[in-house]
């Protein structure tokens, strides 16, 4: 029996602390407890398919939802494709209104907004329809609605009592994987930061992935889209929280993005590159919305709430940084050597992964380091702050690798000068 310290704290507990503070201070493979279990949560009905936009009206009319209040931002909304939503939904017997005023990288603002339009209007059902700005106000709303309080009660993990007032979501990009997750992400300007919340309770009633709304998408949007979904795959492989449910998805989902984001971004209306791409964003946000994010996440969150750049470009710029830093732990290098595999390339190693990843960034026509990407909106100045925010951020806690403050912001200096 291993001897008692003061407080009645055992010898073992004693090592498992200091284990946990060295690992804090530099690397250190810290002992893994194995999950008793994992939770799976998914989407009740999803439709995928040109033209399957039409399939909406009938999910409605099971929800019995009489009044509908559209979430949408100004360019979706004056180019039409609201309205064909609202076409949809009014002919399944709800009566629409629309809120027009979603940002990208949404603030509490404009969700305290949508809540308030939705009071306004007696929204019984939120659709959304946009990317991941558009899906996560929806969300949030949703959520505050059903449970009160406000928006930031809700950061962290399982903060609400009950799942929020009904949302539809017609996906108009292939990136994010709001339509299904479990996460959402709501910009608080007075700190600077990204709240990420992660919730059942938020999960969508209903998601559409028509390409009919995504064959507009420029190619910047496309690479940058589709950049955050090999990056949710990749890390959802390398999650504390992965498991064989979530592993099947995640390496089908880094074959598809790798094999047609390219395809995509050259040439917007090959319809076959944007199905696949909506199946494997979509199937991308099941991994990590199961398994977990980590690192890259956690540190884009910081970045963007910091400067409000494109949460994709974030990633892609992040990446191959990140994943040089992880690759020190060997279970990680181990998952990464399956990643090359799932990428098809020639050597089955860690370095291979990243080289792509870099590669594959750039040729797409996105920046390769942050420097390039911040355009002007960060400077190294802030990479003390940012690491604070990023260490706090839900995903850090399931990247394997317990990170220094020192460690992230060698990570940020690293992809600011382009140092692989």
């Amino acid at each position: 029996m291993s001897q008692e310290y003061w407080g009645g704290i055992t010898e073992k507990e004693v090592e498992q602390i200091v284990r946990r503070v060295l690992a804090a201070r530099r690397y250190v493979a810290p002992e893994r407890e194995k999950p008793t279990g994992y939770r799976i949560s998914a989407v009740k009905t999803s439709f995928f398919g040109q033209g399957s936009v039409k399939l909406l009206g009938p999910e409605v009319r099971k929800l019995g939802a009489r009044r509908a209040l559209i979430v949408t931002d100004g360019f979706l909304a004056k180019s039409g494709a609201a309205d064909r939503v609202r076409a949809v939904l009014e002919d399944s017997g709800a009566a629409c209104e629309v809120f027009d005023r979603v940002q990208p990288n949404p603030t509490v603002q404009v969700v305290n907004e949508c809540i308030a339009r939705a009071k306004e209007t007696g929204a019984e059902l939120l659709t959304a329809v946009g990317g991941g700005s558009a899906i996560d106000t929806a969300k949030a709303a949703s959520i505050v609605l059903a449970n009160g309080g406000k928006v930031e009660d809700y950061e962290g993990v399982n903060k609400s009592r009950k799942p929020g007032i009904p949302v539809a979501v017609v996906n108009t990009t292939a990136g994010t994987g709001s339509e299904c997750t479990t996460f959402y992400i709501v910009t608080d300007p007075s700190r600077g930061s990204k709240m990420a919340m992660i919730d059942p309770n938020c999960t969508v009633a209903v998601a559409v992935n028509d390409i009919d709304f995504m064959l507009s998408m420029p190619p910047k949007l496309t690479a940058s889209t589709g950049m955050d979904a090999l990056t949710h795959a990749i890390e959802a492989a390398c999650a504390s929280g992965a498991n064989p449910y979530t592993d099947h998805d995640a390496y089908w989902a880094i074959t598809a993005v790798t094999e047609y984001l390219p395809r995509a971004v050259r040439d917007g209306k090959d319809t076959e590159a944007r199905e696949m791409m909506a199946y494997a964003e979509n199937i991308a946000g099941m991994a990590f919305s199961n398994a977990g994010l980590g690192m890259v996440h956690a540190m884009a969150h910081a970045l963007g709430g910091h400067s409000n750049l494109p949460h994709g470009v974030c990633n892609a710029v992040l990446l191959p940084y990140v994943l040089r830093y992880n690759s020190r732990d060997p279970e990680i290098r181990r998952r990464l050597e399956r990643v090359a595999e799932a990428m098809r390339l020639p050597e089955k190693s860690p370095g291979a992964v990243i080289q792509k990843t870099w590669r594959m960034a750039a040729d797409l026509g996105l920046p390769s380091t942050l420097r390039e990407a911040a355009e002007g909106k960060v400077t190294p100045e802030a990479f003390g702050a940012l690491a604070d925010l990023a260490l706090r951020d839900s995903c850090m806690a399931t990247n394997l690798i317990t990170p220094s403050r020192e460690e992230v912001i060698q990570t940020y200096e690293n992809a600011w000068n382009g140092k692989l």
